[in-house]
């Protein structure tokens, strides 16, 4: 039982994987922790109960990831998906530690499996949690509360009292009643303002009118805005986020990870114009699934169109909404709401430009277009072979990369470069310092798993000193 009148030793603000990574880490080491989950308890866990594997590097096979995953690799797919616009100290100390996550996930009751067929092509890469996001934070609150974490939810942070880098105090309203904590040290981890829609509305005017915010409506960015408010030194760009292809038709709110689409790879992706607009086989889609919500928040009333044929439709994973079928492709693009001249022009120009080749699901193959803008890198067969199916796709937002900017022991910077005294942060609050653009499968997860045991063990050892 929460007791308010104490100090605690830490609080954590947020109930996701980070946060439970950080508040179990803590108490590990001896902390009295206070854990603040600003959602009800049967929505706890932000983000994470979206979530479904974790990325991490392997010198060897392992009981659920195949071959080897080294760190040069990694980190070259890491640079690559962001330009080079990570922190690359953070980013490879984030990527060895990695590979010493999973034996402490396992002791706190996390299970995984084999990657499933069709997810992604990541048996190599990514460990797949057992019963999935929900499962995981299950088995982190399960563990909290054995050792003594206390837990409320329904309670909001509204204000951290930060005075020249030491947090003094937070508010807090619970269950609709103001309250308020002291502690000696703090862990923010309570995500993005991806949910605030007000503020991504000044990034992207009337565009988020048509986002849709697949992960948790509580992440409204409060707690980032008061630190960033007292002097906590900004991360990342504002108008960059984790965005995926996902069904038009999803709830514009926690849907989750059921409402992406695959099809791009094995498809041509048309804007409400009835034409492409970006290389749907550039590279393979772990590398750039993550890129082409973006792309599709940038089109014209950010819609887009997957379309492909009979031989490509078994190729990815199933969606949750059945596929727009039809028998011809004009009599597709009518029911897409496409003018039907256009779609069959830029159909027939692609299939003018594919190039025979070998055909590869699983990895980079031969078959490429030549002559065409733009073109398209692999993966590339005609779309010619009945019945033929579309989807319509919007930008599902999953976290904003606006954040704090920490150090290598999860201890936030002022705006001066003097590290605060008391303020840590874990996950997507202070995602920003690695990920600057771009995403990997799974490395959100990496990043809330490894900042989170980081920002937890050192908030311990300052509140003992």
């Amino acid at each position: 039982m929460a007791d308010l009148t104490r100090i605690y030793d830490v609080l954590v603000i947020g109930g996701g994987n980070a946060a439970l990574c950080a508040a179990v880490t803590a108490r590990e080491a001896g902390a009295s922790v206070l854990l603040l989950e600003s959602a009800p308890k049967p929505f706890r866990g932000g983000n994470s109960r979206h979530t479904r594997n974790f990325r991490g590097m392997h010198q060897a096979p392992t009981k659920v990831l195949t071959g080897s995953y080294l760190e040069d690799e990694y980190w070259d797919d890491l640079r690559r998906v962001t330009g080079g616009i990570t922190d690359e100290p953070l980013a490879r100390m984030t990527i060895r530690v990695s590979a010493e996550m999973t034996p402490w996930m396992e002791a706190c009751g996390v299970r995984f499996q084999p990657a499933l067929s069709g997810t992604l092509s990541l048996s190599r890469t990514n460990a797949f949690f057992l019963g999935g996001g929900k499962a995981l934070l299950n088995a982190y609150y399960a563990t909290a509360e054995r050792l003594g974490v206390d837990i409320l939810y329904d309670a909001e942070v509204t204000n951290l009292h930060v005075d020249d880098g030491f947090v003094r105090s937070a508010e807090f309203n619970h269950r609709g009643f103001p309250a308020s904590v002291t502690a000696r040290c703090v862990v923010a981890a309570a995500g993005g303002f991806q949910a605030n829609l007000d503020w991504m509305r000044q990034y992207w005017g009337d565009a988020v009118d048509n986002f849709v915010i697949r992960g948790t409506p509580y992440a409204k960015g409060r707690v980032l805005k008061t630190l960033l408010d007292q002097g906590v030194a900004p991360i990342g760009d504002p108008t960059q986020f984790h965005a995926v292809a996902l069904d038009a038709r999803s709830p514009q709110f926690d849907g989750g990870i059921s409402t992406r689409l695959d099809s791009v790879p094995f498809s041509v992706v048309l804007n409400r114009d009835g034409v492409r607009f970006y290389d749907e086989g550039e590279d393979v889609w772990p590398k750039r699934y993550a890129i082409w919500g973006r792309l599709i928040a940038q089109q014209p009333g950010q819609i887009a169109y997957s379309i492909c044929d009979a031989k490509a439709y078994s190729l990815f994973m199933p969606s949750v909404y059945p596929a727009i079928k039809a028998d011809s492709l004009a009599e597709l693009a009518h029911k897409l709401g496409l003018d039907v001249g256009t779609v069959e022009r830029t159909v027939a120009e692609y299939n003018a430009a594919v190039q025979p080749g070998r055909f590869d699901s699983t990895g980079l193959d031969e078959c490429r277009t030549e002559g065409l803008t733009p073109p398209k890198t692999h993966w590339a067969r005609r779309i010619e072979e009945a019945p033929f199916y579309g989807y319509p796709l919007r930008p599902g937002i999953t976290f904003t990369y606006l954040g704090v900017k920490v150090n290598e022991n999860a201890r936030m910077l002022m705006a001066d470069g003097r590290p605060s005294a008391n303020l840590f942060a874990s996950g997507e609050i202070m995602a920003g310092n690695i990920l600057g653009r771009g995403y990997l499968a799974g490395f959100g997860m990496t990043i809330g798993t490894v900042f989170g045991r980081i920002a937890g063990r050192e908030a311990a050892r300052a509140a003992r000193n």
